[in-house]
């Protein structure tokens, strides 16, 4: 998160706001151009269709629980809970991610183990601490069977019942996600549309944000845009600097050896914790990125409590702490010798760590926040 800032020059660039095209959507100021792949169009069919699929706990073991279960509008499309709950009440190792502009990442999940919201949608049906199936047939049962899903499915897809297929149903859930956008905070009109939103303290958080604290090096803010992510992945000290290196050392070469595939790296991501904490290095098997983790947008972050991809961090004010001591939870605690280089004690002042969460707090949709 607090990687060294290129040079002064930045800094400085940083410190500049544009002014925004006042034709702009409101809602989406100072986010990208949406990049929309080109076998799953948009369209408001998919849109309807994607969101009642989202919504249905009948794709699940016991009937209760759906997409929105874990990732609920009402709550920053999070759960705000530590660690999720699936089928049976069963808790995985790992906090639900926001969905809201989860369109802009590069990767899905923590460990960026998904390429792209299609594919994510694809593996929460069978993960056994989360939605509980043994394979995807039941979901298709259940939508061949259902006359509303087969004229949607008729109308968006122009399918037969028996033409319908799992990643039908994963385009259309991925479509719904990908229109879930939310700009528009204090900071967006401030910064990219010029006004005097942001009061004294949310600005002296953005110099510290941009200056001291290192925040922007990874939680990027552009001239044009700001998606408050680099989209990589960086080992911070969460979770890794509690495990043994022995318990490492024998993960990793089981890992290595076995070769595991994304569905079995799915599967132990989230019901073995030790293996949850190899973060990145499951997925890539580069020693480098043991224990790294996403990136995530700061966008909303205050709605989407608690923080950390295990949910330890309770507060921003535990999270902007937690980098002060330079990746640990207190002052005495070992860091992990795979930490990311940049990661260093911060030495804020007092009224630096204040002001820091006065500004992530001003980076709230108020789109976002009216769901509430």
């Amino acid at each position: 998160m607090f990687l060294q800032l290129g040079s002064l020059l930045a800094a400085l660039l940083f410190a500049l706001p544009a002014v925004a095209d006042t034709k702009e959507d409101a809602n989406l100021l100072g986010l990208p151009a949406l990049k929309v792949p080109a076998n799953n169009p948009i369209t408001p069919e998919r849109v309807t269709l994607g969101q009642r699929l989202y919504n249905d706990t009948r794709f699940s073991s016991t009937g209760k629980i759906s997409c929105a279960t874990c990732h609920e509008p009402n709550k920053g499309f999070t759960d705000r809970l530590a660690v999720s709950k699936g089928v049976n009440g069963l808790t995985g190792t790992r906090s639900s991610p926001t969905v809201a502009n989860a369109a802009f990442s590069t990767t899905q999940f923590w460990d960026g183990r998904s390429p792209d919201l299609e594919d994510q949608a694809l593996h929460p049906f069978t993960n056994p601490v989360e939605m509980g199936l043994a394979n995807h047939e039941p979901i298709l049962k259940t939508i061949r069977e259902d006359k509303a899903y087969v004229d949607a499915f008729k109308k968006t897809f122009n399918l037969e019942p028996n033409d319908i297929k799992i990643q039908h149903v994963t385009q259309a859930i991925a479509t719904f996600e990908r229109t879930q956008l939310f700009g528009g905070s204090k900071f967006d009109r401030w910064y990219y549309g010029g006004e005097n939103t942001l009061n004294a303290a949310e600005k002296r958080g953005f110099q510290a944000f941009i200056g001291n604290g290192r925040c922007v090096s990874c939680h990027v803010i552009e001239q044009t845009q700001a998606l408050f992510t680099d989209n990589k992945f960086h080992n911070i000290g969460v979770g890794i600097n509690k495990m043994k290196q022995a318990d490492i050392d024998r993960l990793s070469k089981e890992y290595l050896r076995a070769q595991y595939d994304q569905n079995e790296v799915d599967k132990k991501a989230l019901t073995d914790e030790k293996s949850s904490e190899l973060g990145r290095f499951a997925v890539t098997r580069y020693i480098f990125e043991m224990g790294g983790f996403k990136t995530p947008t700061l966008r909303n972050i205050d709605l989407t409590a608690p923080y950390m991809h295990d949910g330890s961090l309770k507060t921003l004010d535990e999270v902007v702490e937690h980098y002060n001591l330079g990746g640990a939870s207190n002052p005495k605690e070992v860091i992990n010798p795979y930490l990311s280089g940049g990661i260093r004690p911060l030495n804020l002042t007092a009224q630096e760590k204040k002001d820091l969460v006065a500004f992530m707090k001003a980076l709230s949709s108020p789109k976002l926040v009216a769901k509430k």
